[in-house]
């Protein structure tokens, strides 16, 4: 039985994750009280109503002394053997005021106490702290669309294995703020950058004409291989302690050049060595699967 469950802050999609899973098969349940996680579990499994797929949502709906209770309710779901994740879906707090500004919706919170929404916000972060700590995966929908979401929820969620860490490696830029899934992240810009030339201004680290400008330093080579290594060294030891997911983020201030070009070169080698790495630009909206190192396309 492989059970999901969805938690984060009100509006950061929540619903739309539920939904994706349930279009996919899954048996959903929104707003499941905590206590009822371990009775939900053995009712599914047991007789006719065997369910081999179940998502629900917990969030600050909840009770708040069954939020606290969360981990230890965790943790006699997976001593039944059971196969779960827990999705942590977070949002900037700038964007959700935006958010409920312009749905006029009322934040959960705020419904039967005096807190304004600000304040709704950061009490609910802090509510949920300990299921977010206890997460899987992360997901930072503060710039993802709704058909981003459901592919993301698709792809790592529903298609994540049971076996082995999935790998993520990811270039950003730092003016619009360090991912806020990002395990590891290193600091591309110190490196020479190709905006400052009028002819590479457009281009992308993915470009010919960019990869040659970067080639031609040495010490963006020294930084590549550093990054590998270092990745390289340290990934057995995150696999060991029975991670499920890892993102590795590269940044550079605009996140188009320096960081693109080394997400690429690192993402292809780790993909030589390691099944389904998944690389994703996040300032140019792109992401995909590299293939299995098994393939025709890696020979």
């Amino acid at each position: 039985m492989q059970l999901v469950i969805i938690s984060g802050r009100s509006g950061s999609g929540k619903s739309i994750a539920l939904q994706a899973l349930e279009d996919l098969g899954y048996y959903a349940i929104d707003n499941l009280p905590a206590m009822l996680l371990g009775p939900l579990v053995d009712e599914l499994r047991s007789g006719q109503s065997l369910r081999s797929s179940i998502a629900v949502s917990i969030d600050a709906r909840n009770l708040p002394h069954a939020l606290k209770r969360f981990p230890a309710l965790l943790e006699d779901v997976r001593a039944r053997n059971i196969h779960c994740q827990v999705v942590y879906l977070t949002t900037d707090a700038r964007i959700l005021l935006e958010r409920y500004s312009a749905t006029r919706r009322r934040h959960p919170l705020t419904r039967d106490s005096q807190m304004t929404l600000a304040e709704a916000i950061d009490c609910e972060e802090a509510a949920l702290a300990e299921i977010r700590d206890l997460a899987d995966l992360v997901i930072d929908t503060s710039r993802l669309s709704v058909h981003d979401l459901r592919g993301r929820i698709t792809d790592q969620v529903a298609g994540h294995r049971r076996e082995g860490l999935t790998l993520t490696v990811e270039s950003f830029g730092f003016k619009r703020g360090v991912p806020l899934d990002a395990d590891i992240v290193f600091d591309a810009r110190c490196l020479p950058n190709p905006y400052w030339d009028p002819q590479l201004r457009d281009a992308t680290g993915r470009d010919d004409s960019v990869i040659a400008f970067l080639d031609s330093y040495p010490m963006v080579a020294e930084m590549a291989a550093d990054i590998l290594a270092w990745v390289e060294r340290w990934l057995p030891r995150y696999q060991a302690s029975q991670r499920s997911y890892l993102t590795v983020a590269i940044g550079c201030t605009g996140g188009q050049h320096r960081s693109v070009y080394l997400a690429e070169r690192l993402a292809h080698r780790l993909a030589a060595a390691y099944p389904g790495v998944r690389l994703r630009h996040r300032e140019l909206g792109l992401q995909r699967n590299l293939p299995a190192p098994d393939t025709d396309e890696d020979r």
